[in-house]
């Protein structure tokens, strides 16, 4: 008798599918990255002395390169501080703001889809081609309109209201010190939140887009108000999209932190291979705990719609 093939359940041929959907991740990740891992690992415990006729020897050091960088080398550990705080203000304001902006972007008005690309500009600008381009025009523009631009922003920075102004505001308000230090953190770093909320927006907005139209129709029956339907509505149904922007905020904003540069300078500067695989690796694992920390956090309270 010929055996009846066994069907596989709903759950089954999703996983097949979210499966084969990271499997190209998975190939790269082993492939490429799990083997630079294994090697940094081994760096960050040896003494590494490249041969002038090719290649490299490694001589173990033990700990030695970790006592280094947290007893001996002069910046690291306050380097890794400020990038942590830094991402500490930005992500959640980068998140927000890309959630509030993406609301206001999906609404119908003219020269959405320009306003749109504008937002979008600034990830398409930092990429290197374009970097080095400016960096070019500004080399050969100095000393013309740079300097009269420099000059005009110092003009305008010495008329305006001193930033302690505001914070003697806030105090009267009565507001705690640590309340006061975030706003202003937030405040002088609004020009690297706006730069950085570029794909952050454009997921927010996909998000939004694919919200079933009948929930905020009956939302809008049973008498809702717009701040009702956007906590009880709006809200629950983008969180797996938070989820994903928040990893994606917290692995770029240390991408571009100071640690890494630090850990680049030291190998092909300094050519300590020893120390910055170490520092690569503390800031790796630092990211990733942050990363098990928040995405726990946020995955009790997510709300995932079928």
């Amino acid at each position: 008798m010929q055996r009846k093939r066994k069907k596989l359940s709903l759950t089954t041929k999703r996983s097949i599918t979210g499966y084969l959907f990271i499997l190209p991740w998975l190939v790269g990740f082993i492939w490429f990255y799990a083997r630079s891992l294994f090697m940094s690992v081994q760096f960050s415990f040896s003494n590494l002395t490249v041969n002038p006729g090719g290649g490299y020897t490694l001589d173990f050091a033990g700990l030695e390169n970790y006592i280094y960088a947290f007893r001996v080398h002069g910046s690291f550990k306050q380097i890794l501080t400020t990038s942590v705080g830094n991402m500490l203000i930005d992500v959640p304001l980068i998140t927000f703001f890309s959630l509030f902006m993406a609301i206001l972007l999906n609404k119908n008005f003219k020269g959405r889809t320009l306003v749109r690309a504008i937002f979008f500009l600034p990830v398409i600008l930092n990429s290197g081609a374009i970097m080095d381009a400016m960096d070019l025009a500004r080399t050969m523009m100095s000393g013309g309109i740079s300097s009269a631009s420099a000059e005009m922003a110092q003009a305008t920075a010495g008329n305006g209201v001193s930033i302690q102004y505001y914070v003697q505001m806030f105090a009267a308000l009565g507001l705690p010190d640590q309340i006061i230090e975030y706003i202003m953190g937030a405040v002088s770093r609004i020009s690297d939140i706006i730069n950085a909320s570029g794909v952050q927006i454009i997921i927010f907005i996909a998000a939004l887009q694919s919200i079933p139209g009948a929930l905020y129709e009956v939302a809008k029956i049973e008498g809702a108000t717009a701040y009702e339907t956007f906590w009880k509505v709006t809200f629950p149904m983008v969180m797996p999209h938070i989820i994903t922007n928040v990893v994606y905020t917290v692995v770029d904003s240390f991408a571009d932190s100071d640690v890494v540069d630090l850990a680049y300078e030291t190998a092909f500067t300094n050519n300590n291979y020893g120390l910055s695989s170490v520092m690569s690796l503390v800031s790796t694992l630092i990211t990733c705990l942050i990363l098990i920390l928040v995405c726990r956090f946020i995955q009790k309270r997510t709300f995932y719609y079928n």
